[in-house]
């Protein structure tokens, strides 16, 4: 019986490799940050070849610290950031380019373009997305266009497209695998969420070759073996799912109307609705979930750009704190906000919001405004801004919420999850495991080797560690979030001419 799986989750700021046992208990883990290359204000790079050095390195790393061996291993998952671009030479194995990162805003004049000219209705409708330049599809057309010689090298069949799933699987198994699954394919605006396959029309309308696209394949099933040459005998690749709805299903939501949020470098919050792709009035995202067996499964998804990236604003940009986790004791040196509220715009506004000239402000400050005030406001930003997914949620459904499973670093701060409990008014609920994303990337891997075999053994793993309810009175829930939205609104719009 092989003893793990190991689960790499590779994100936006750190590439990290975690072994899971049976019972789903993390053995071993290993991160590495890397660069974030910020080449003008709104643009937002990574270098690909980093990104792989470390989850390469983490995953050996994640192996030798308790001695483990290939043949221990039943399989490999992947769960990764969603929507980072990635254009490579097929012969050299070498980019073309930096990794242009999600949160990059570089091409918001060619979504300009395409809206004006009428596409809007029709990638939603295709896609289930909202036209923007968070997502793939016009980040790959930009390096078609401004690359030197790209076009001619797609021609001549020599290049590869992918997100970061599809690039850490081609080295991985040696270049033998260019693939992505559904989940990741869904965020790319070119991917027809309702047929399943690259969208014809929507890749003619930006100008994209099909033949530097990647092969779509199910989120759980063997695709390709990582190389021997890598690790000392060749281990399945399984699993595949973007993170966020890898942290869907390792937080074990699975049925219709469940609900999650992952607090991460943003906050993604997704609710479950079966094998129906509804489609949102309130600027919500319609999104495959996963992929399994041929059945699809989709969710609703509200995309918050900047949560836990505040909190590393507070730390190193303004540095009021040494050490992300010491934001909470500064928080909570004050009663309440002081009348404080921070809008953290930095890369505009996503679900509901969809306003990508919005950018990041403060509110409310005085002559008694202190770093605790300003630390307590980022914190209560977050929870606003998943306040707001919430309530568009409930208007598209027709279906309030009762409770919220958490994951992601951030939850690990008591404060921002009891207020977060307080302004959505229902229950929080934190697992034992917080590492969702690798969890659930690992859960896809296993079902598809059978070292679990079925969703009902993976309910006995996930547990609750702690519950937060609700203690806010309606009344200073309301004023709250009323000045909540006044700071929105004033934010709106800010870079546009």
């Amino acid at each position: 019986m092989k003893k793990y799986i190991l689960a790499l989750d590779q994100g936006t700021t750190s590439s990290r490799a975690i072994l899971f046992d049976h019972d789903g208990n993390i053995c071993s883990s290993k991160q590495l940050e890397f660069t974030q290359i910020f080449p003008e204000p709104g643009l937002v790079e990574h270098d690909p070849m980093e990104i792989w050095l470390t989850q390469l390195t983490t995953a050996k790393l994640a192996m030798s610290s308790i001695g483990a061996q290939a043949d221990d291993i039943a399989a490999i998952g992947i769960a990764n950031q969603r929507e980072t671009t990635i254009v490579w030479n097929t012969e050299t194995g070498i980019p073309i380019y930096n990794a242009i990162v999600w949160q990059d805003r570089r091409t918001s004049d060619i979504v300009d373009e395409l809206k004006a000219n009428g596409y809007a209705d029709l990638f939603k409708q295709r896609t289930g997305l909202v036209l923007d330049a968070y997502f793939s599809g016009t980040k790959l057309k930009w390096i078609l266009d401004h690359v030197a010689n790209a076009r001619n090298l797609a021609n001549e069949n020599k290049l590869a497209f992918g997100t970061v799933d599809t690039w850490i699987t081609w080295n991985l198994t040696n270049r033998r695998a260019h693939v992505t699954d559904e989940s990741n394919a869904s965020r790319t605006l070119l991917f027809n969420i309702h047929t399943g396959k690259w969208d014809e029309e929507l890749l003619k309308i930006l100008d994209i070759p099909s033949n530097i696209l990647p092969t779509v394949v199910s989120s759980s099933g063997v695709i390709g073996e990582a190389s021997s040459g890598l690790f000392s005998s060749r281990i399945p690749v399984a699993g595949i799912a973007g993170d966020q709805q890898a942290a869907t299903f390792g937080n074990l939501c699975i049925k219709p109307g469940m609900v999650k949020n992952t607090y991460g470098t943003g906050c993604f919050l997704l609710k479950n609705t079966g094998d129906k792709a509804l489609e949102s009035k309130n600027n919500l995202l319609t999104t495959t979930g996963w992929q399994i067996d041929g059945k699809r499964n989709y969710c609703l998804e509200g995309s918050v750009f900047i949560a836990g990236a505040a909190v590393q604003w507070v730390r190193d940009g303004i540095r009021f704190i040494d050490e992300s986790a010491e934001i909470e004791k500064l928080a909570t040196e004050v009663p309440d906000n002081g009348g404080v509220y921070m809008v953290p715009a930095f890369a505009g506004l996503g679900a509901p919001h969809w306003d990508q000239y919005a950018r990041g402000a403060l509110f409310g400050i005085t002559r008694g405004t202190t770093q605790a005030h300003i630390a307590r406001a980022t914190l209560e930003s977050i929870a606003f801004q998943v306040s707001d997914v919430v309530q568009a949620m409930k208007s598209d459904s027709g279906l309030g919420l009762t409770a919220l499973r958490v994951d992601g670093g951030a939850c690990r701060n008591n404060f921002l999850m009891q207020f977060q409990a307080d302004v959505l008014d229902c229950i929080v609920e934190r697992p034992t495991c917080l590492e969702l994303t690798a969890l659930g990337a690992a859960y896809l891997a296993g079902l598809a080797v059978g070292f679990w075999h079925s969703t009902d053994e993976l309910e006995q793993v996930w547990k609750v560690e702690r519950i937060f309810e609700p203690q806010m009175k309606k009344e200073l829930r309301e004023e709250l979030l009323e000045y909540w939205h006044r700071a929105v609104t004033r934010s709106l719009g800010w870079i546009k001419e």
